[in-house]
Formats: C-alpha cells, structure tokens, sequence
C-alpha cells in the first residue's frame, strides 16, 4: 500500500535529515495535499516503437502521488524508454500518458513539471556548483537574488551548505550526485525522475545514497520514478516496483510481493536468486502441476540421507561472508541454499537432505 503523505509546506521534516527540511526548503512552499487524488502518471496502452523494434510495448501503468516508484529490469527492457516517455524526451507511438490528469503528449518537457536527475550528472564544468543549481530558474526568468537564495536553499536540502563557489570538478562523485539531485529539486518539480543515478558511485557510497534519496523522499512528499537495473536499489528504497522485459511490464507490487511472489519465472529469476521448480516436482508439495518458485533461504539442509524431505547431493560451495551459498543436485535438478556462514557442512559429493516449509514456496502462473 502506498503511504500517505501529508507535510505541512512543501518539505516536511524529518528526524533523519536533522529536522531541517522544513526551514531550509521555503522556496517550494508547495501544498501537496492539495493535490487532486490522481495518479501522478499514467501509461494506458503506451507503445513506443524504433522502426521495427518494439521499446515499449502496450504499457499500462498507474504511479500514486508521493510515490517512491522503481522500473527494474534488464538493459532494453524498455524501463529508461519510459523514463523518457514520462519527461517529455521521447513521445509514444500509441496510447496516452496523464501527469497528475493532464495529458501529456505533445508537451515539451519543460512544460511538464518534470525533472531528471542522470546518471552522468550533466553539471556545467565552467559553472560553480551555486550557478549549476540555479541554472533551470535562470532559463525560467527568475530574478538573480531569489534564484541564488533558492539554489543555496536546496544545497543545505541536499547537505551541501557552503560549497555553492566550487567548481564541478572539485568535489567528489557522491557529492556531484547531491549537486544534480538539488538542481532538480529547486525547480519544484510534481515528479522526479531519476535515471540510474547511483550507477557510476562505488558501493558504499551508493548504500549510502540509496538511504538518503529515501529520506529525502519520504521528507518531500515529492512522487519518485526511479529507473535502475540493480534489484537491491529497487527493494530497498521502493515502495512499488516494476519489473519489466522486452518491453512490457512483468509484474507490480511491493518489495515483498516482487520478491516472494513472483508471477513469472523471469521476476524468481531476475529478483534475487531463486530455485524455479518444474510442475512435476511442485505437484509433489502443493499438489498442483503448476511452475513453483522457493527461494534458496527457504531450504533447510541436513547431513541426514533419510526421512522426510528431497534427497540431494552437495556439489559445490560459494563463501559470501556472512553465508555460505550451496549448489546442490536433486535427482538432476539444481537446487541452490543459502546458510550461515560457519554452519558444517557435509564434504562436497556427499548426500545431503533438503525440507522446506509448504509455504514457502510460492506457485507461479505461468513459467515465461
């Protein structure tokens, strides 16, 4: 379900950005619960094809108003294609977008109230950071002052106050992330669209980035369209996520549903590992010749070679730190466990034995 979100003025503060985004985000002094209860955008029926190539492909979509949303999928799955389609950057083939009712194509992307962030940033390297931030408001005619005393504003947003004279090239990858996010932010955008944002960052910094853009988030108010490849991304800071594949939406729901749930054996394959089960073995368990999927977290494994359960072999073993990933062989069907790290294990070739609970493993639709 997605929250609810009712800040006061614009920004609402929060604990976790030290209870200042109220004061230091004035300039957008927006009402958002003024909105109109729409979805903030809407896909019916939206193709976009590239000659013969089908990018997007019959998508339906509804993304709510305050909405942290993520497209995950694949390279040419069709999510950036969407992106672009929401910021005015491409124009579809067929079917029609709506931004929080008003429909949208045809309109130019500075007439939509829309902003992305990229992944490459795309900062003025002749410009200091202050002039980056302010460079949209100058382009809409704001006054010199009001524009640097909004751009200043959305730095302290963004925690960088007092780095407005640097130049691009002096501050980090994390910190040219921070400059990008404001620029966008200090146009007051309704949705903020964000293209792999994290991609060029190294893995803790972009742990750290995924924490804050959620605060940041949750603190505006302000409907999030994320694109990303990366599943952990998606899962983390989503509250929705859509999985998408040769150009079509795969499947929509929450972290949880995506991950436990998957519809498809492409979302048990693409979302975190999963043991894709075939009816025949799944009809033993649930009683029904469908496809299955169970997760390797869910599987219990023993050094007993009888009783109740799946007898296996231990053929391979993969050390991840805090667990130890298990590849093992069921009578010709590879099966993959995951268990702590420290756990004894039988020797590799040796006979295992497998038990799950029933339900854990989750029936899927179809196999595709």
């Amino acid at each position: 379900m997605v929250r609810a979100v009712t800040p006061t003025h614009g920004f609402a503060a929060t604990s976790s950005i030290k209870g200042e985004v109220g004061r230091r985000a004035s300039f957008l002094n927006r009402q958002l619960t003024d909105r109109p209860m729409t979805s903030a955008v809407s896909f019916k029926k939206v193709s976009r094809h590239f000659g013969n190539v089908r990018a997007v492909d019959a998508v339906d979509l509804e993304i709510a108003p305050g909405e942290f949303f993520a497209m995950l999928g694949p390279s040419g799955s069709g999510k950036t294609t969407c992106l672009r389609l929401i910021a005015g950057f491409e124009q579809p083939t067929a079917g029609s977008i709506s931004i929080f009712g008003e429909r949208a194509e045809g309109v130019p992307p500075y007439r939509r109230n829309v902003n992305t962030v990229f992944q490459d940033y795309a900062l003025f390297p002749h410009l200091n950071v202050l002039d980056n931030v302010a460079y949209g408001l100058m382009v809409k005619g704001v006054g010199k002052a009001e524009r640097l005393k909004a751009a200043e504003e959305a730095l302290s947003l963004v925690r960088l106050p007092g780095y407005g004279a640097r130049r691009p090239g002096q501050l980090s990858g994390g910190q040219r992330q921070r400059v990008a996010l404001a620029r966008a932010l200090v146009n007051q955008p309704k949705v903020l669209l964000l293209d792999e944002p994290l991609g060029a960052l190294d893995l803790k910094l972009r742990e750290n980035m995924q924490e804050e853009l959620k605060s940041l988030q949750k603190a505006l108010g302000i409907t999030f369209v994320f694109v990303t490849h990366d599943q952990g991304e998606a899962l983390s800071m989503a509250d929705r996520v859509a999985v998408f594949n040769d150009g079509r939406i795969m499947q929509v729901g929450t972290p949880e549903d995506i991950y436990q749930r998957p519809n498809t054996r492409f979302v048990a394959d693409f979302v975190g590992s999963s043991n894709v089960l075939p009816p025949d073995f799944v009809q033993r368990y649930s009683g029904q010749h469908r496809w299955g999927s169970l997760r390797p977290e869910s599987i219990r494994v023993s050094g007993a070679t009888s009783g109740d359960g799946v007898a296996a072999r231990l053929v391979g073993t993969n050390y991840l730190g805090a667990t130890t990933r298990l590849a093992l062989d069921a009578d010709g069907l590879r099966l993959h466990a995951v268990v702590p790290a420290g756990t004894v294990l039988p020797a590799e070739g040796e006979a295992v034995m497998l038990s799950f609970n029933r339900d854990s493993l989750h029936l899927m639709d179809e196999p595709a």
